[in-house]
């Protein structure tokens, strides 16, 4: 079949059809595999497929950027939760991170109860690991 003047010419294809590889022999050509053998059909050698680019995976510096925000959309607290977490490991049984985060009430309590047996400084201590814990101001200790 020739092609008449006023037809079009067909662009490639964009995307590499089914059954269709490069020449097997390293021809400058494809060949189509229909899934038991090789056949007789050639075609243009085709194009390579495009690269689908690779997402960069997010840097450390990203993880202890400050967050204003908690994910409810409520102000976090201007505490260290590094600082909270250290005083509460040291000198958790006197209620020294209590006093930093301005619950001064519950901070003697701690005190005069030496940290609830360190049973309440022990729970202090994991809450603020996990970053549930809070400030006087019902705060959340987000950033390190």
């Amino acid at each position: 079949m020739t092609q008449q003047p006023d037809q079009p010419i067909a662009p490639a294809p964009r995307e590499i059809p089914a059954g269709w590889y490069p020449d097997p022999e390293g021809k400058p050509q494809s060949r189509y595999w229909d899934g038991d053998s090789w056949t007789d059909q050639l075609g243009p050698l085709l194009p390579p497929a495009p690269a689908q680019p690779v997402p960069a995976a997010p840097s450390l510096a990203a993880a202890f950027a400050p967050v204003a925000l908690d994910a409810d959309g409520m102000p976090v607290s201007d505490r260290s939760r590094l600082a909270a977490a250290l005083l509460c490991f040291f000198v958790g049984v006197l209620g020294v991170h209590r006093f930093y985060v301005g619950k001064v009430g519950t901070g003697i309590l701690q005190l005069v109860t030496f940290g609830g047996l360190g049973i309440w400084a022990l729970i202090d201590l994991i809450l603020i690991l996990v970053g549930t814990f809070r400030d006087k101001q019902e705060r959340l200790l987000v950033n390190w």
